[in-house]
């Protein structure tokens, strides 16, 4: 009797509590693939102090998404692998920008808080720049 048992990526967990018999359980692979997954840097277990490999769910799930892309879409384990950096460098980029774009509206507002003689916000971020032209002119002795 096999009992299915299936974990959401988006509420998965990155605590390292599974045994490898049990991740390669969860994950439908042989406890030897994840073995050799590791070996190969496609996931990275915990470690015991005894040098026991722990897994997440999040490291289960990543399991299964490296069987789908290996079984159903024939992309060889080197290829998983740039696959896998590349959706971390993704992710990490993604944050990143987040974080500036959160910095730079505080930024923007303090800009503001400063500029306006009351403390208020006058300062208006403008995205469109104009094209009008402004013409000056000394003031002759004669118009004061």
């Amino acid at each position: 009797m096999h009992e299915e048992i299936r974990i959401s990526v988006e509420q998965t967990s990155d605590a390292k509590v599974l045994i490898i018999s049990v991740a390669a359980r969860l994950a439908g692979m042989h406890p030897q693939t994840l073995r050799q997954y590791d070996r190969l840097g496609l996931v990275q277990p915990g470690r015991t102090g005894g040098g026991g490999r722990r897994y997440s769910e999040r490291d289960v799930a990543l399991l299964r998404e490296v069987q789908k892309l290996s079984q159903e879409e024939g992309v060889n384990l080197a290829g998983i692998k740039r696959i896998i950096g590349l959706e971390q460098m993704v992710g990490d980029l993604e944050q990143r920008v987040q974080d500036l774009e959160q910095r730079l509206s505080e930024a923007y507002a303090r800009i503001a808080q400063l500029e306006s003689p009351y403390g208020g916000g006058d300062l208006v971020r403008q995205e469109r720049h104009s094209t009008a032209l402004v013409v000056w002119r000394p003031r002759r002795s004669s118009d004061r």
